[in-house]
């Protein structure tokens, strides 16, 4: 692939002192969630996001993709991605929250369901770790 982006966002792992039975482990494994994959077949274009609760919020707390305009969407992605970047370049600034860059061109016409699940992303991003990327 082209442009083939594992974006991984941090996952938050507790690790727990002491002894560890096997009911704590099956019970973990039943709150892991999946990977979400964002993709656009025509560009080979991937975004992996492993993040604890982020299927949840896309599921439950985002707004329907018929909300908004693909317009909008390549707009506000835009400006998240270039301050994401910045950030992940900066990690003595800005901490190891923000891992790897995000390969993102406005040039580039993703779809609507990409933009889509990467503004979702920035929102959730947002509130789970109470940071303004804007």
């Amino acid at each position: 692939m082209k442009n083939l982006i594992c974006f991984l966002a941090i996952t938050l792992m507790v690790i727990s002192c002491g002894t560890t039975n096997t009911k704590n482990l099956s019970d973990s494994k039943k709150n892991m969630e999946e990977a979400v994959v964002i993709s656009n077949d025509s560009l080979e274009y991937e975004i992996i996001i492993y993040d604890i609760g982020f299927n949840t919020y896309l599921n439950t707390i985002a707004k329907p993709m018929s909300y908004y305009s693909q317009d909008y969407l390549e707009i506000k992605n835009n400006f998240y991605v270039i301050e994401w970047n910045i950030r992940a370049n900066n990690p003595i600034r800005y901490g190891d929250l923000y891992g790897n860059q995000i390969d993102y061109s406005a040039q580039i016409d993703y779809g609507l369901e990409v933009n889509y699940k990467l503004y979702n992303y920035f929102q959730f991003f947002e509130k789970k770790y109470k940071l303004r990327l804007r």
